[in-house]
């Protein structure tokens, strides 16, 4: 099992506040931590860096969620993603499944289920 200093997350959320505070509780818990705000930063961190865990906002400039879900599936099939959004409908829900993601989170997010949702895939 790794441990949880190796388990590397991405966070791509467009509220800068929203990025900080989430990474601030996962560095809080051990975890290796990045942000971004934007799809097309979280593209560019992909191709360059290896992450264990991605957790994306659906609405994002430039490139939103589910193109960033869509480069994961195609390019890192093995990394788990954790889809989060505050456009908490059934198509977002639908659209989060069909593309390959493990989870689906609502906006204001509970820290308790996404670190639960995180210890349910993080590698073991």
């Amino acid at each position: 099992m790794k441990s949880l200093s190796t388990i590397r997350i991405l966070v791509a959320d467009d509220d800068p506040e929203l990025g900080k505070i989430i990474r601030d509780e996962l560095l809080a818990c051990g975890y290796d931590v990045h942000i971004v705000e934007n799809g097309e930063d979280a593209i560019s961190q992909l191709e360059r860096r290896e992450f264990d865990i991605a957790i994306i906002d659906i609405r994002m400039p430039k490139v939103d969620g589910f193109g960033v879900l869509k480069f994961i599936k195609r390019e890192k099939p093995a990394m788990k993603t954790i889809m989060l959004t505050a456009y908490a409908d059934l198509k977002h829900l639908v659209m989060s499944q069909e593309g390959g993601a493990d989870e689906f989170l609502t906006k204001p997010y509970d820290f308790e289920m996404l670190r639960l949702a995180i210890e349910t895939l993080v590698p073991k």
